[in-house]
C-alpha cells in the first residue's frame, strides 16, 4: 500500500477538517465493504492451487502415499490431508 498526499486528493474543506482529528499523523482509511475483491481474484494464484489440489487428489488415488505425497509437493501431513478430505 502506497501512501497519497492528502493535499492531493481531498478538498480543502475537508482536509481541514480531518486535521481537526489527525494532524501529521498517518491515518487509515479503509475500504467499503462491498467494494473488497476476493482472494485470488487478481492473481492466478487461486487456480493454480486448485489445480494442484485436483493433482495431489489424482495421484493418492492412483496410489501414491501420504508420505510421498509430503515428498513432492512439500506440504505437512495435515496440508495433504486437508486437499484429499476437502476433495471427497
Amino acid at each position: 500500500m502506497s501512501y497519497i498526499n492528502a493535499n492531493k486528493v481531498l478538498p480543502t474543506e475537508l482536509l481541514e477538517e480531518v486535521q481537526k482529528y489527525v494532524c501529521g499523523g498517518l491515518l487509515y482509511i479503509p475500504q467499503k465493504d462491498n467494494s473488497r475483491v476476493q482472494w485470488g481474484s487478481s492473481t492466478d494464484t487461486k487456480k493454480m492451487l486448485a489445480k494442484r489440489n485436483e493433482e495431489i487428489c489424482k495421484l493418492r488415488k492412483n496410489g501414491m502415499s501420504i508420505q510421498e505425497l509430503m515428498e513432492a509437493y512439500h506440504l505437512s501431513y495435515d496440508s495433504i490431508r486437508r486437499v484429499l478430505y476437502k476433495k471427497l
